[in-house]
């Protein structure tokens, strides 16, 4: 079984997420690779392209997701937003629907709500939806009085994306142009560009492979909660794949690795230091189980914080160094830097170049103040 150091899984895994230098990709192109962008908030989301690809511009990634809608936002993994690429969506709904559905049927079921219910649900909602994008509001006073009585005692405790879930784990709505603030719904048949449909075992070996290209060396149970599809669904498609996996041994640990990523693994090395400012929620720190690898225990709840808040980090060479925030105080910007150990003169003068380029990227000039 091959072993490896730390230092070479950080530099595969930085390489693989284009955190290590800015290159020629497309942001479309990153996203595929990245296997989505974590966008629960649009700012941060905003902030997770900027942070592997600096040269990029808002208006860019907006006009990516509502005017060439080539990048679609909805639910995925793990009941959260993320942004894809508009031809990767036949292949993350049918890898992930299996999963989704039962989990959201296991709770509809216990109101009574049945699967023809919310197939009934669905078709309302695409036939208001006919007419263009509409907002979360907009849906539920048109559609929520016609659903039955077991829905309507679900949505008083449940919160109001819920009345929209299955018809987003079918695929069959997205996530539209923004109306002020407040995010609309859309057909995902009128809205984006065709996509290729998967069958449930293809889409789920897909999945795989592009996690593990962009997150190897990594467990099932990894990819099982980083997904969200349960861990027999996982262990069953992962032995489907075991002549395109190899055993790796990490940290005491076997994990896998794709079979033709081994040579690059084993070529990986930071060659300088690389210093990178990631988001709330980024997507590079969600991926596996155990989180040692990118964070020392003692400071894991300054990063990973209750209720699945995640905190913006100061990543230096793959690992938590630091956190950091923006404040607003009369009409003065400021970045603060809470570091986690004393940064020597080069750090702090990569972490301040970094800061003045997200300036840049947010149209504003911050004063940054290391706490």
């Amino acid at each position: 079984m091959s072993k490896f150091t730390a230092s070479q899984i950080s530099a595969f895994r930085l390489s693989r997420h284009h955190l290590v230098k800015d290159d020629s990709s497309t942001i479309v192109s990153l996203c595929r690779d990245v296997c989505g962008i974590q966008a629960q908030l649009q700012s941060a989301a905003e902030v997770a392209f900027w942070a592997r690809m600096h040269r990029v511009r808002k208006a860019e990634i907006s006009a990516a997701l509502y005017k060439s809608r080539r990048l679609v936002r909805t639910s995925l993994m793990r009941q959260t937003l993320h942004i894809i690429p508009s031809a990767d969506l036949g292949l993350y709904i049918a890898a992930l629907r299996r999963s989704r559905r039962a989990f959201l049927m296991r709770i509809l079921s216990r109101f009574g709500v049945t699967a023809k219910d919310t197939d009934d649900l669905n078709e309302s909602i695409l036939e208001l939806l006919k007419t263009g994008p509409k907002s979360q509001a907009e849906i539920a006073a048109n559609v929520l009085p016609k659903t039955s009585k077991g829905m309507k005692r679900y949505m008083k405790l449940a919160w109001g994306i819920q009345l929209f879930r299955s018809a987003l784990v079918e695929g069959l709505i997205c996530y539209g142009p923004l109306d002020g603030n407040q995010s609309t719904f859309v057909r995902s048949d009128q809205w984006l560009p065709r996509y290729r449909e998967f069958t449930d075992q293809r889409a789920k070996e897909e999945l795989i492979r592009r996690y593990l290209s962009a997150y190897g060396p990594a467990t099932p149970q990894d990819f099982s909660r980083w997904s969200g599809i349960s861990e027999k669904e996982t262990a069953d498609t992962w032995r489907s794949l075991h002549n395109e996996l190899t055993e790796v041994w990490v940290r005491e640990k076997s994990t896998w690795l794709l079979r033709k990523d081994l040579e690059s693994l084993s070529r990986r090395e930071l060659l300088r230091p690389v210093l990178r400012l990631l988001p709330s929620f980024d997507s590079y720190l969600l991926a596996h189980d155990e989180k040692t690898d990118v964070i020392d225990n003692r400071f894991y709840k300054r990063v990973y914080r209750n209720q699945g808040w995640i905190s913006p980090v100061v990543l230096l060479d793959g690992r938590i160094v630091g956190t950091w925030s923006v404040h607003h105080r009369q009409k003065r910007a400021s970045v603060e830097i809470v570091p986690f150990q004393t940064y020597s003169r080069r750090i702090r003068e990569a972490i301040e170049k970094e800061c003045v380029d997200l300036g840049r990227f947010m149209e504003t000039t911050f004063e940054i103040i290391f706490r």
